[in-house]
């Protein structure tokens, strides 16, 4: 093969590496989500080794076992800080509603502007 021909299956490889990896990443965050319900913490050591002598087991060269190990500590690591992000994300979203609806009570309303029961404009004889 010639080099255009080397770097063009190369370029090909990249992007079927890159939705491989958003595939992952979407797999981790959908666990992210079940180790909230379930009050699992992010990180598991135990569950990252597993994964390691995985990879090793179907590692056939030519990269080292070593060197595919970095790799997937690299993976491992940006999955979750994906993880974190995201359902810190969501927690923030979840506080923010909360807060929402506990100002609106306090005003009397809901959290869509709807009054509980205080006075209307005519009884005041100013419009809100």
């Amino acid at each position: 093969m010639t080099l255009e021909e080397l770097r063009n299956q190369i370029d090909v490889l990249d992007r079927q590496l890159v939705e491989l990896l958003s595939e992952r990443a979407r797999a981790a965050l959908m666990i992210g989500h079940l180790k909230v319900a379930t009050s699992l913490p992010v990180y598991e050591p135990a569950r990252e080794k597993i994964i390691y002598a995985n990879v090793r087991a179907a590692n056939k060269g030519p990269l080292p076992d070593i060197e595919l190990t970095h790799i997937y500590e690299r993976i491992i690591d940006v999955m979750r800080a994906l993880q974190r992000n995201e359902l810190a994300s969501e927690r923030n979203a979840q506080a923010n509603a909360s807060g929402s609806y506990a100002t609106e009570a306090a005003r009397g309303g809901d959290s869509q502007g709807h009054g509980t029961g205080g006075t209307t404009p005519s009884e005041t004889g100013k419009a809100k």
